[in-house]
């Protein structure tokens, strides 16, 4: 059942947070920890792929079951749910290639047209992709069902670049770090839609936080620094307690208007 165009959405709680540097920096902390979270749990501990998934992919339900119940944004539960999404995008990438021999190439395509249809079924029912009013269970569902692909793709993207194409951890960075500069001007500076820019840099932030804790964690005889996986996403966990920290004091409800964001 689509939504009904007649009902009103002002003064709901709006469910996600509002898109603040402080947003963007542990979006990026979250996704770089997934990377160096994935490899720990996967090789370090020598639980394996399909272990480790199917360990992380209960923990992650179990978490945005925690985050539905809640039907408003709290930080922690948000941000749990996010680092947890993101080791299992990563992990789910990682078992199409290292499991089932999926070429990274396949995996970028199968990713972009899996996200590129939530997009439109989201649309078809809300005629809205707003970040701004996610008020709903459906919306939030397509919400965290997006942000699943996001990180899948970005991984995909990531190992392509830096691996396939031997590019480099450094040197993917910076690319993912231009893309991303490029859509901070497209949005400041030419009026690209916004909520356009927002999910574009969200896909792009997933390898670029993948790419800095590659280069964090991996030894120097594969171009890193040897930080280990263990200190490295230790070091990570640590600067989201602390963001997380600062948000919930800082926190204030966004409320829906009906005027808001009709631009996508």
């Amino acid at each position: 059942m689509k939504s009904d165009p007649s009902f009103s959405t002002a003064g709901l709680i709006n469910r996600v947070p509002r898109v603040t540097v402080d947003f963007w920096l542990i979006k990026l902390l979250a996704v770089t920890m997934g990377e160096t979270a994935a490899d720990y749990l996967a090789v370090n501990l020598g639980l394996g792929l399909t272990t480790t998934s199917a360990i992380m992919t209960v923990v992650l339900i179990a978490a945005l079951i925690n985050q539905f119940i809640r039907q408003q944004y709290v930080p922690w539960s948000y941000w749990i749910a996010v680092v947890l999404i993101s080791v299992v995008g990563t992990l789910l990438t990682d078992n199409l290639s290292d499991n089932l021999g999926v070429p990274l190439e396949a995996s970028t395509i199968g990713f972009s047209i899996l996200l590129a249809l939530t997009f439109f079924i989201w649309w078809s029912y809300e005629r809205t992709l707003s970040i701004h009013s996610i008020f709903t269970t459906r919306r939030e569902a397509f919400y965290w069902l997006a942000i699943l692909f996001t990180f899948a793709l970005g991984t995909a993207v990531g190992d392509l670049i830096s691996e396939k194409f031997d590019f480099g951890y450094i040197t993917t960075g910076l690319i993912f770090a231009s893309v991303i500069a490029l859509i901070a001007i497209a949005y400041f500076s030419f009026s690209m839609n916004g909520i356009l820019a927002f999910w574009l840099a969200y896909i792009f932030t997933r390898p670029l936080g993948a790419s800095l804790g590659d280069y964090l964690s991996q030894p120097s005889e594969y171009g890193g620094l040897g930080f280990g996986t263990v200190y490295t996403s230790l070091l990570f966990l640590g600067a989201i307690i602390i963001t997380v920290v600062y948000m919930t004091a800082h926190y204030e409800p966004e409320m829906s208007s009906d005027a808001e964001h009709r631009d996508l």
